[in-house]
């Protein structure tokens, strides 16, 4: 055996990092997730199913729930997968006073049966939410599920974006519709894009690691679908969501040139694309049917928390309330929607306990996060991850103040990534204080 040959060999035995996989890196993450336990496998083949839907894609597939039986398996290998551990966390202890709040909410419903029916829910993302946050447990395995959600997130905006382009960029009431699924509707559509394009956009200017000019290309080609799907789905919270995480991005660069161009071109391509259509529905905002509805509905909606205070009206009860007890604030229609609030839904919900408890999330969510002096490459992709994370979910609480999604992917997925973040970090931590002269953790095989 000659030296070379020994190098390689010796090099394809190192163990793989997170510097191995930026940004597509596809044949080093794939040796590294083939290398990795089923439990991992399956937690990641789950998140594929959720957001992509192939089974929506091609119908032939659609022959059984894929998602439930990807999640049962995940959740049988974790108990075999002896790195998964126990992660501590405040937001574990949120998550099940949330998930006992909404039982005793429902106990006392307005409408136990439609409390029941609902459970669904809030109680999958409860397990969904463990198991991510006790499998992805390393760099490594967070930045392939990182991955994974980016390219099942920018698949949608990329069509959606060719959809807008075939119209020739012009307006459409109904906006942009995403698959059949959590993000079908234009409202819950541009909220994925406000969790993807912070992730993208971190991703290319944020990491100092050299990738090649077509993977730059990749991510900037991500990062403008996802802005082009907000701005074409009329959906005036996500802009106004998107505008508010863009001033947040770049309030430390005011003074610097180039964030300054990149923040003047894109404010330049938003208004050329936005139509004039959409102009005036900020315009008329308050005014406006739809605006004046909405209105009813959070007046109303903050009677019926101010009523049951403890409880609220129930579990997924404020239409049947409404209709039963507001029916006079119904503005060109015969039946109620939910409130179009995430506050006023979780507040009528569960009353001012849940409302707490849901705040508490996003407290603990950005308190404590990791800071880490002259981290590895490794480590500051993982950490601008996890910044990117939170603007995201700054993003669905702008956005979630005009449509009803408290129960969809968004905050759960949000909250499952930045504690696992957190977790990796408390790992090393507690590592180096057990060994101070151990070798970093990404040399080490945790998987």
């Amino acid at each position: 055996m000659n030296d070379t040959t020994f190098i390689k060999k010796k090099s394809d035995n190192r163990k793989l990092t997170v510097e191995d996989f930026f940004f597509l890196k596809v044949g080093a993450m794939w040796r590294y997730f083939k290398s990795e336990h089923p439990s991992f496998w399956f937690i990641c083949a789950y998140l594929f199913f959720e957001y992509t839907r192939p089974q929506a894609i091609f119908p032939v597939i659609d022959f059984m729930p894929w998602a439930q039986l990807l999640l049962m398996a995940s959740l049988g290998f974790a108990f075999l997968d002896k790195s998964v551990q126990w992660v501590s966390s405040p937001i574990n202890k949120l998550m099940i006073i949330f998930g006992l709040l909404i039982y005793l909410s429902s106990l006392h419903a307005y409408d136990s049966s439609v409390s029941q029916q609902y459970f669904i829910n809030f109680y999958g993302w409860l397990v969904i939410y463990f198991l991510i946050i006790t499998i992805v447990n390393t760099k490594e395995r967070l930045y392939i599920f990182t991955l994974i959600f980016v390219f099942s997130a920018a698949k949608i905006a990329v069509g959606t974006t060719l959809v807008w382009a075939s119209r020739g960029f012009v307006f459409a009431t109904w906006g942009l519709e995403g698959p059949e699924g959590y993000f079908k509707n234009s409202g819950e559509l541009t909220i994925l894009m406000l969790t993807l394009f912070p992730v993208v956009f971190f991703l290319l200017t944020r990491v100092d690691i050299k990738i090649k000019w077509t993977e730059k290309a990749i991510i900037a080609l991500f990062s403008a679908c996802a802005a082009l799907t907000i701005l074409g789905a009329s959906s005036r919270g996500s802009q106004l969501a998107l505008a508010i995480i863009l001033l947040f991005m770049f309030r430390k660069q005011v003074l610097r040139i180039k964030p300054i161009i990149g923040l003047a071109i894109i404010v330049f391509a938003a208004y050329k694309f936005l139509p004039q259509e959409q102009v005036a529905r900020f315009q008329s905002a308050g005014e406006d049917e739809t605006s004046i509805q909405r209105l009813l509905y959070w007046k109303n909606g903050m009677k019926m928390i101010q009523d049951h205070p403890l409880t609220g009206v129930g579990f997924y009860n404020f239409p049947s309330y409404y209709n039963n007890h507001y029916s006079h604030d119904l503005v060109g229609r015969n039946r109620a929607q939910l409130p179009h609030n995430i506050l006023i839904q979780v507040g009528t919900d569960m009353g001012y306990p849940g409302l707490i408890v849901f705040m508490g999330f996003f407290w603990f969510a950005f308190r404590k996060n990791p800071k880490i002096e002259n981290p590895t490459p490794s480590e500051q992709v993982v950490l601008q991850i996890n910044w990117a994370i939170l603007y995201g979910a700054a993003g669905f609480f702008i956005a979630g103040q005009f449509v009803t999604v408290a129960y969809y992917p968004f905050l759960w997925i949000a909250l499952a990534f930045n504690i696992a973040i957190k977790n990796i970090f408390a790992r090393k931590a507690k590592q180096q204080r057990k060994d101070p002269f151990a070798a970093p953790l990404e040399a080490k095989n945790d998987g």
